[in-house]
C-alpha cells in the first residue's frame, strides 16, 4: 500500500511517522525528510538550550517508536519507505551536535544519509531484526551516531577547528 493524504491525515500518528507528508514524496522519501528537518532545524532549536532540545529529542524518539509502530502496522510493513519519522529525529541530532555552518551542516547530511542508505553493520542487523517503531527509530539513530563518528574523525584528522569554518 502507498500511502496518500488521506491516510496521512487519518491519525495523528500517521501524521509524525510520514513526517508531515515527506514521506508521501514519490522521489527519495528519505532524503526528502532529512532536507525538511534541515529546513525547520533552525525553527526549532532557536529558542532553547542544548540540553533542553536534546531532552525534546528523547521524547520524540519515543513519541516516534509509538508513531511509526502504529503506522507500520497499518500499513502492513513495519518500515515502510513512507515512515520517514526516524530519519527527521535523527538528523536533529546529528544538527545538534554538528557546527552551524552551512558547509559542516551539508557534510552532516550528506554522510547522514548515506550511512542511511548503505546500512553498515550494526545497522543491517537493526534493521532486519528488530521489528516494530523501536527498530524503526534506532536504525537511523545509529546512521546518526556513525555520521558522528566520521564528523569527530574529520576533525582530528585534518587538525580542523569545526567551529571556525566556513
Amino acid at each position: 500500500m502507498r500511502p496518500n493524504v488521506n491516510f496521512l491525515l487519518s491519525h495523528p500518528a500517521h501524521f509524525i511517522a510520514l513526517g508531515f507528508g515527506s514521506g508521501l514524496s514519490a522521489w527519495a522519501p528519505g532524503t526528502a525528510a532529512t532536507l525538511l528537518a534541515w529546513l525547520i532545524y533552525p525553527l526549532l532549536k532557536t529558542p532553547v538550550s542544548d540540553f533542553v532540545f536534546f531532552a525534546f529529542l528523547v521524547s520524540l524518539f519515543f513519541a516516534g517508536v509509538i508513531a511509526c509502530d502504529r503506522t507500520g502496522r497499518a500499513l502492513g510493513v513495519t518500515d515502510h519507505d513512507a515512515i520517514v519519522w526516524d530519519e527527521m529525529v535523527a538528523i536533529w541530532l546529528v544538527l545538534l551536535l554538528t557546527p552551524p555552518t552551512l558547509l559542516w551542516q551539508a557534510v552532516a547530511v550528506t554522510l547522514f544519509r548515506f550511512f542511511d542508505i548503505v546500512k553498515p553493520q550494526p545497522i543491517r542487523w537493526v534493521k532486519s531484526h528488530l521489528k516494530g517503531g523501536f527498530g524503526v527509530m534506532l536504525d537511523d539513530t545509529l546512521a546518526a551516531a556513525y555520521t558522528l563518528l566520521v564528523l569527530a574523525i574529520l576533525v582530528r584528522i585534518f587538525g580542523l577547528n569545526p567551529w571556525m569554518l566556513n
